[in-house]
């Protein structure tokens, strides 16, 4: 082979492995011209349009079309910069078809309806400004009352869902959840009136005041309690919550009567989330991928329960 054989269009083809229709078409547009013509009018390439058309193939195989495919043979664009180019492109490719099987998957996972499919597809297909102009909406309307608490508004958006480019199937469900509560204008009144602790875990007065020690031996044993399924108005409950309550009264120098009691209950009740609330923090947690943080959220609702209903021996 040498610069000056020139090569039928049937030899190009057996040369590249690019079909003669191929290279009959690359030919007509002009991306690799023949060289010339032979004496009964066929096409003739040389050994620069057989280089060329291993480029344009290659290029081709890679996903490039072919206007850039031509801008590279032209001269006009680099091979360097055509790649870079394209392969942002198939980053975009890759992040859509991963998402895609999560869908999938989370569709089968749940045995979804078809109108819930449809749901998770169309949300899941929102570009990422688009899902967090959402949730930007949905913290300036819950928070924008002129009571709100900025600090709280400002620790909502700070903690605000990211769904990832490689969702698991878990992710998606919490994702099509979360939107919907989102748009839910009752949700958002109850958001805009929770207290900012909800998220941050910020202790209530009544933990600082008692100490760590006995914030987290309560901790301990509701927790206990409610994993034995022990009622917190039970029989079951009350040695438990007496114990408690001396370990309370003992801490803030108080007396452990029922006005006692019935206090304590008051200072947890604030610690008591409204459920809905709740959940949304448990969503945003499993689609950011966070790892759920063991706090006093679950123990509240038993504890208040407890102090109220079991009778002081």
């Amino acid at each position: 082979m040498d610069g000056t054989t020139l090569y039928s269009i049937g030899e190009l083809a057996r040369r590249t492995g690019v079909p003669v229709r191929t290279i009959r078409f690359y030919s007509d547009t002009g991306v690799v011209a023949p060289t010339g013509r032979s004496p009964a009018g066929y096409r003739l390439y040389d050994l620069d349009a057989l280089l060329r058309l291993e480029l344009a193939r290659t290029l081709r195989e890679l996903g490039m079309d072919l206007a850039t495919v031509r801008r590279v043979l032209e001269s006009t664009l680099s091979v360097a910069e055509a790649a870079a180019v394209h392969a942002e492109a198939v980053d975009v490719q890759i992040r859509t078809l991963r998402l895609r099987r999560s869908v999938l998957r989370a569709v089968a996972a749940r045995g979804s309806s078809p109108e819930e499919a449809t749901l998770m597809h169309r949300l899941t297909r929102l570009s990422g400004e688009e899902r967090r102009r959402l949730t930007d909406d949905f913290t300036d309307d819950a928070f924008g009352g002129a009571d709100a608490d900025p600090a709280a508004r400002d620790m909502v958006r700070a903690a605000a869902p990211e769904l990832p480019d490689d969702p698991t199937a878990e992710q998606i469900a919490a994702w099509v959840e979360l939107a919907e509560l989102l748009g839910d204008e009752d949700f958002r009144a109850r958001m805009g009136r929770t207290a900012a602790r909800r998220a941050d875990g910020v202790p209530l007065g009544i933990e600082t005041e008692a100490g760590a020690e006995v914030t987290e031996y309560t901790r301990r044993t509701v927790t206990g309690a409610r994993e034995a399924g022990i009622a917190p108005d039970g029989e079951e409950a009350a040695p438990l919550v007496d114990d408690l309550v001396r370990r309370y009264a003992r801490a803030l120098a108080r007396t452990p009567d029922g006005e006692f009691r019935a206090w304590l209950a008051e200072r947890f009740a604030p610690g008591v989330p409204d459920p809905r609330v709740e959940r949304y923090w448990r969503l945003v947690w499993r689609v950011n991928g966070w790892q759920v943080v063991p706090g006093m959220v679950p123990v509240y609702p038993w504890l208040v329960e407890a102090l109220r209903g079991t009778a002081t021996p």
